[in-house]
């Protein structure tokens, strides 16, 4: 069963791997297996919601899926956002910064540099929104208790999350955009770091309201549907399953691709607190793309959902790690690998607070004590 939904997954990574180890060196082999750890830590949550809507279409809908769908989240999201960031920030074009990339380097390497403080002001933003969305929201789970329970108190304050972020923007625009790094040493991005943050809570916020828009069209479509179904019932008339699976599918589809795109944009841009080779960043992504979408399939065909609560956790605060890291590398370098380590660790000490819990869990069962829901650290 794994070997079989995850096979192709497993050739990818190996390829990918060896493809970078003999392109660019042991350099490129470390960054691109953090990149992919890094995806797939991040879009787990994004697996786990997938599984949870693509159970409820037929046969022919989640192959389109599965299909079109990673066509659109690897090439789409992993291969071309990356590119037209690039571009857009370095004012290029997609093919010159691709030619630039292959054939000049150097000049490559300084544009991006050029570009970076907007480039990590828009993503810095970004991510930063998704981490206290998370962290003001009450939760039935809390890792770090001691920390989430006095936060998720201050969310209930209307558009906290949205005043705290451009709280961070502005104190970013005056410290260290004032001394940003460029090719050329330091040079003052103040209103480039303004203008390319407010950008990215633009984007997220429009994102999430498209998110939300899927997801009101997809209730009423489903509330439509069972209405019609105990109509046909009191009628006595046959009830198709195909059919009302048909209707809703093609909102399910939108829903998950406004979804999927929604998840893959932290990713592809907390790869930028990590590398600017955008190479690289294609193959970590692309790879741990092929892992999200084989975990989907895997959660959906066991009929089951993860039982690590607090994995979500760790990956929501290495994505806060990673915006706090964007906005300081706008002065000051951070070397690559420490960047992707930080990540891997709250992720990886997350995943080890979920398998401790489920020990105790199964310890108070088998007392026959009445088990209660043990917090993290």
């Amino acid at each position: 069963m794994v070997l079989k939904t995850f096979g192709w997954s497993f050739a990818v990574t190996a390829l990918g791997l060896a493809f970078a180890a003999w392109q660019w060196g042991w350099e490129a082999f470390g960054i691109v297996l953090i990149l992919s750890i890094l995806e797939i830590s991040l879009s787990f949550d994004n697996a786990v919601v997938n599984a949870g809507i693509l159970k409820k279409m037929n046969a022919f809908w989640q192959k389109i899926f599965l299909t079109i769908g990673i066509l659109i989240a690897v090439f789409g999201m992993r291969l071309v956002f990356p590119v037209v960031i690039v571009a857009i920030s370095a004012k290029v074009g997609p093919i010159e910064a691709v030619q630039l990339a292959m054939d000049q380097p150097k000049q490559y390497e300084a544009l991006v540099t050029d570009a970076h403080a907007a480039i990590a002001a828009f993503g810095g933003m970004f991510l930063l929104m998704i981490f206290l969305d998370f962290i003001f929201e009450e939760r039935e789970h809390k890792w770090l208790a001691w920390l989430e329970r006095p936060l998720a108190k201050l969310g209930k304050v209307d558009m906290l999350s949205v005043c705290v972020a451009l709280i961070v923007l502005l104190l970013t625009a005056i410290t260290f955009a004032t001394q940003a790094h460029t090719s050329a040493g330091h040079a003052d991005k103040s209103a480039t770091v303004l203008l390319s943050g407010v950008a990215g809570l633009i984007t997220y916020l429009v994102v999430g309201g498209l998110s939300g828009y899927f997801e009101n069209k997809l209730e009423d479509e489903e509330e439509r549907e069972h209405e019609e179904e105990e109509q046909a019932k009191r009628e006595g008339k046959p009830v198709s399953a195909v059919g009302l699976a048909g209707k809703a599918a093609f909102f399910l589809f939108l829903y998950l691709e406004v979804l999927d795109a929604s998840f893959s944009f932290d990713g592809v841009i907390g790869a930028f607190a990590i590398t600017n080779h955008i190479f690289w960043m294609a193959l970590g992504l692309g790879i741990g793309a092929m892992y999200v979408r084989s975990l989907t399939v895997y959660l959906v065909r066991q009929g089951t959902l993860d039982d690590y609560v607090f994995l979500e956790h760790g990956a929501h605060y290495a994505i806060g790690a990673l915006a706090a890291l964007l906005l300081i590398t706008i002065r000051y370098e951070i070397n690559e690998i420490i960047t992707g380590l930080i990540g891997v660790f709250l992720i990886a000490a997350s995943f080890l607070s979920s398998v401790r819990r489920n020990k105790q869990l199964a310890a108070a069962e088998g007392a026959g004590e009445k088990p209660g829901v043990p917090s993290g650290v």
